[in-house]
């Protein structure tokens, strides 16, 4: 009997034991003027205008809500270039020579004292964090003051620590770099949306870390009412919905979101950013990135600025291997990641990795009808069904398949035997629905 795929093979032990490579002062950041949630934005400088560490520069704008650009770097305006972005897409940007002065805007940036702190109110938070301008520095990119707006009673608050992808150690390296740091933003978050649990959730075989969370809360926070999840190695175990019933052994009712059962989620470079939004005013400056894969000579675990060029990190990885000639550049995730059709690509706040692989090359076969992908998928799809659906452009057959609730793990197509890119047709499917 097919069983369900639930492990994919671990490959992160290698970045996960490095140490974290600061690169802070590239000569050049380049910042998009639009994202993949925001399709449409403006600019307030022009070439040859100084700019500081946090200020201001451009605005982008969804139809529901607005994301004010910040500078990463102190410097030059120097032009307008088109930089690829995790999303595929080839993407505008606003060109800054960095002075590597690290002239920091105090207009914005400023540091609140605990006093001040605690005397701020729901509103004040949603205020501090939408000026910020953070969002889910998973990958979603969705605006965390957007889900901070809830009408439902938020009681638990979950910081998803899991990163069950292939490779990536962004998650990790940040959550054992900054325990306090994740433990503070926990408490902040809790606070703004009144909720009386929090919890750490970790990979079980994560021991070191549980242990670091752990003596922490016992000698700082032992009144804080916040504690730490050990839960499944599996993917996508970092799925919030999955996050939810392992951790809680709450199940989200299909078409509602998280809030409306009571519980938020949010990524633990997520709640760093929240930390430093309220502690000091500071928008997202800096990410943790981890660049691994076989097709690349030193992996290695970055903590840099936004608007990094991956050619920049590609270089300090001391370039490609040479084993193969061919290789496959993914932006994020090897299961949830985009590819790139070229390195000339720029580190977002939502990106999270790069993973160099050496091309393989398979042929594609028939599907053999063993329904792996069916009994695989999360949420219940026959993804072999849409892909026929889509072959055949039938748009009422995606509908009834309800293509649209696909998460686009990417499970579908590594559990296939014939190697048919299922989620590749999936995905066409819900664009051609939308």
């Amino acid at each position: 009997m097919i069983e369900k795929t639930r492990f994919i093979r671990d490959t992160s032990k290698l970045t996960r034991n490095l140490p974290t490579m600061r690169y802070i002062n590239p000569d050049y950041i380049y910042l998009p003027i639009k994202n993949t949630r925001c399709d449409c934005g403006e600019v307030f400088v022009k070439v040859g205008d100084k700019v500081k560490i946090g200020q201001i520069i451009g605005n982008r704008k969804a139809s529901f809500f607005e994301q004010p650009i910040h500078s990463t770097v102190s410097g030059e305006v120097t032009g307008f270039k088109k930089k690829w972005h995790r999303s595929g897409k080839l993407l505008e940007c606003i060109e800054i020579k960095n002075d590597k002065l690290e002239t920091i805007d105090t207009s914005i940036i400023k540091r609140r004292t605990d006093e001040e702190i605690e005397k701020l109110t729901s509103e004040d938070y949603i205020t501090i964090i939408k000026d910020s301008a953070l969002v889910g520095l998973g990958g979603s990119g969705f605006p965390t003051y957007v889900k901070m707006q809830s009408k439902t009673p938020v009681h638990t608050i979950l910081v998803n620590g899991i990163e069950c992808e292939p490779y990536l150690t962004s998650d990790y390296k940040i959550m054992f770099d900054m325990p306090e740091r994740v433990l503070r933003g926990l408490i902040y978050v809790m606070k703004a949306m009144n909720a009386k649990f929090g919890y750490v959730c970790l990979k079980k075989q994560y021991k070191d870390l549980k242990e670091s969370f752990e003596n922490i809360i016992k000698k700082r926070y032992s009144s804080a009412n916040i504690s730490v999840k050990s839960v499944g190695n599996y993917y996508p175990q970092g799925w919030e919905i999955e996050l939810i019933k392992s951790a809680l052994k709450i199940k989200v009712p299909n078409g509602t979101i998280p809030t409306e059962s009571g519980v938020l989620v949010l990524n633990v470079s997520t709640i760093v950013g929240f930390y430093r939004a309220v502690k000091y005013n500071e928008p997202v400056i800096n990410r943790y990135f981890t660049v691994g894969g076989d097709g690349i000579r030193y992996p290695q675990s970055f903590r840099l600025r936004i608007g990094t060029q991956i050619k920049d990190l590609l270089a300090l990885c001391d370039g490609y291997s040479s084993d193969c000639p061919e290789k496959v550049v993914v932006l994020g995730g090897p299961m949830m990641g985009q590819n790139l059709l070229r390195d000339d690509a720029i580190v977002s706040k939502t990106s999270t990795s790069l993973i160099v692989l050496n091309k393989e090359n398979f042929r594609e076969e028939p599907c053999i009808r063993c329904a792996s992908c069916s009994y695989t998928c999360p949420v219940s799809l026959m993804p072999v069904l849409i892909k026929n659906a889509v072959k055949t452009k039938n748009i009422e057959a995606i509908k009834t398949f309800n293509a649209k609730k696909c998460m686009e793990c990417g499970l579908c197509s590594y559990t296939c035997p014939s190697k048919i890119h299922l989620t590749d047709f999936v995905r066409t499917a819900k664009r051609m629905v939308k």
